[in-house]
C-alpha cells in the first residue's frame, strides 16, 4: 500500500505548488485523510497547548475517569463492549460564541492559549477549503459560503485522552465511525499512536508526527462534492501503554445551513451521472448522526432523499 499522505504547506508557495496540488486532491479523493506539515502554527503554541492539556487530564480528570471505568466494571470486562469508548473528553465551542470561559476546571493559561489555538485552526480551515474549491473547480470561497447558514459556520473541539487499557482487544478507544461535518483538523500525540481508517477494506495507522495536523474530510464535504472527496470510516485503538492526547477541531456548516450538491460540480459531470446525494438542513443532518454515528453513513443519506426539498437548480 502507499505510503499515508503527507503535504507540506509551504510548498503551497513556491514551485512546487502544481504538484501539491495534486498530492491534496488525490488525499481527498483516495484517502479522506491527509497530514499536514509547516502548517503555519508555531511549533511552540503546539508544545504549550500539549503540555497544557496533559496538565489538566492529570490533575482534572484521570482520576475521574479510572473511577468512571472502575463503576461501569470496564476494567474486568471478559467479552468485546460495543456501546461505549475507551476515552477522556471534554468540548470547547468556538463558533457562532465561545463556550471557553464556562468550561469548568480550566486554568486561565489554558483558555487564554486554546482561544489562540482555535483561531489559528479556523484561518486554516479555511485556507485548506479554498484550497479544495481550486482543486474541484470551485470559485473561490464557495464551501465556506455553503457553510455559512444564517449566522456563520459552527466550530468546536473535541479535546480527549486515550488512557492505557488493560483489554484493548475488547473495548476500542472509539468505535468505527465517519465525522459528520464538513473539515476536521486534528493535533494528535506525537508519542502513543492509535488512529487508524479504513482504506481499501484493511485498517490503516495514521502515523503519529510531531507538530503535524491530520485533516480528514466530513460527511458535508461528501455531500457538497456528490461524493467526489468522501468521509472515512476511522478509529482508534486502545493501547496498554501510555496516553495518548487527541485535540480534534470541527469546521462544521452553521446549523440553519442548506447542504447540497454544488450544482457546478453535477454540470461537470458525464450526462449518466446523476445528483447521488440529498439536500438538508444541516442540524436535521446531526440530529440523525446522533442516534446512528457508530452505524454506516449511506442510511442516513438515504434518509433525507425523501425529504421535502425540491431539485437543486443548476443555472
Amino acid at each position: 500500500m502507499t505510503n499515508f499522505p503527507v503535504i507540506n504547506f509551504e510548498k503551497l508557495n513556491g514551485e512546487e505548488r502544481k504538484d501539491t496540488m495534486e498530492k491534496i486532491k488525490d488525499a481527498c479523493e483516495n484517502w479522506g485523510f491527509f497530514e499536514l506539515v509547516n502548517h503555519g502554527i508555531p511549533d511552540d503554541i503546539l508544545d504549550t497547548v500539549e503540555r497544557l492539556t496533559k496538565e489538566h487530564y492529570r490533575k482534572c480528570m484521570e482520576e475521574r475517569f479510572k473511577e468512571s471505568m472502575a463503576s461501569k466494571g470496564l476494567e474486568a470486562v471478559q467479552t468485546e463492549v460495543k456501546d461505549m469508548d475507551w476515552e477522556s473528553t471534554f468540548h470547547l465551542r468556538h463558533l457562532p460564541e465561545s463556550n471557553i470561559s464556562e468550561v469548568p476546571d480550566l486554568i486561565d493559561e489554558y483558555r487564554t492559549v486554546m482561544k489562540d489555538f482555535a483561531l489559528r485552526l479556523e484561518k486554516l480551515a479555511e485556507q485548506l477549503l479554498d484550497l479544495l474549491c481550486e482543486n474541484l473547480g470551485l470559485e473561490k470561497g464557495y464551501l465556506k459560503k455553503a457553510f455559512y447558514g444564517s449566522r456563520g459556520p459552527t466550530f468546536g473541539t473535541k479535546v480527549a485522552n486515550y488512557p492505557p487499557c488493560p483489554k484493548p482487544e475488547l473495548v476500542k478507544g472509539l468505535r468505527p465511525h465517519t465525522d459528520a461535518g464538513g473539515i476536521v483538523l486534528l493535533f494528535q500525540d506525537d508519542k502513543v499512536s492509535g488512529l487508524q481508517l479504513l482504506k481499501d477494506d484493511q485498517w490503516v495507522d495514521v502515523p503519529p508526527m510531531r507538530h503535524s495536523i491530520v485533516v480528514n474530510i466530513g460527511d458535508q464535504l461528501e455531500v457538497i462534492t456528490n461524493g467526489k472527496y468522501k468521509s472515512v470510516e476511522h478509529r482508534v485503538i486502545a493501547q496498554t501503554d501510555g496516553t495518548r492526547m487527541s485535540i480534534a477541531s470541527f469546521y462544521n456548516p452553521g446549523s440553519d445551513a442548506v447542504i447540497y450538491p454544488a450544482p457546478e460540480l453535477l454540470e461537470k459531470e458525464t450526462a449518466d451521472k446523476v445528483q447521488l446525494y440529498p439536500k438538508f438542513v444541516f442540524e436535521d443532518y446531526m440530529k440523525l448522526y446522533a442516534k446512528l454515528k457508530f452505524q454506516a453513513k449511506e442510511p442516513r443519506f438515504e434518509a433525507f432523499k425523501t425529504s421535502n426539498f425540491g431539485p437543486i437548480a443548476t443555472a
